[in-house]
């Protein structure tokens, strides 16, 4: 064949056909009655052999008969909970790079390489010393941080108001409110 020439005459498929099975053709085809499936239950019903992940038969399955993990994904776990915030840290001593009485604000701090990103919050924390006098614009600053740039000569101003400390709902007797009158 390797010496003739190709034509219609002697076309031939590369591999050979298989005719597919004809199941339910009678007991005589060897694939009649049962078509192979067995005798009733789950695996002789249509659609037997799509089950999704994870599915055991209509048992109850593993993931809800264990218990829900515990731990840090809770919604009052901050800041890992659903209303997760993170503020990027800069220590004070991070801040004497700059110039004597330069600003301090986000941009200076992404530009000078101390922070990733202008879109989250900045947090200026106390480590270290401070020799210059700033002026400091940040969203928050901790206590000993504030201390150490007003000591230098600085001033800090805040791009968001501290939010309040939450008062803890009282129990017990503190609530009784006083005797109504008539």
């Amino acid at each position: 064949m390797a010496s003739e020439q190709l034509n219609l005459s002697n076309l031939q498929p590369a591999q050979g056909r298989k005719d597919r099975k004809r199941v339910g053709r009678g007991l005589g085809s060897g694939k009649g009655r049962y078509s192979g499936r067995g005798i009733k239950g789950q695996k002789s019903r249509a659609g037997s052999h799509k089950m999704r992940a994870g599915f055991e038969g209509g048992q109850m399955p593993i993931y809800m008969r264990l218990g829900k993990k515990g731990g840090a994904t809770s919604k009052d776990a901050m800041p890992i909970g659903p209303f997760r915030t993170y503020s990027q840290p800069v220590n004070v001593a991070a801040l004497d790079r700059f110039d004597d009485g330069a600003e301090v604000t986000p941009e200076a701090l992404k530009a000078a390489g101390l922070i990733r990103t202008t879109r989250e919050d900045v947090k200026i924390l106390g480590q270290g010393d401070l020799t210059k006098k700033l002026t400091v614009v940040a969203h928050a600053i901790s206590g000993s941080a504030r201390e150490k740039i007003e000591a230098a000569g600085g001033t800090v101003t805040l791009l968001r108001e501290p939010k309040p400390p939450k008062q803890k709902a009282r129990r017990g007797r503190e609530r009784i409110a006083a005797p109504k009158e008539s």
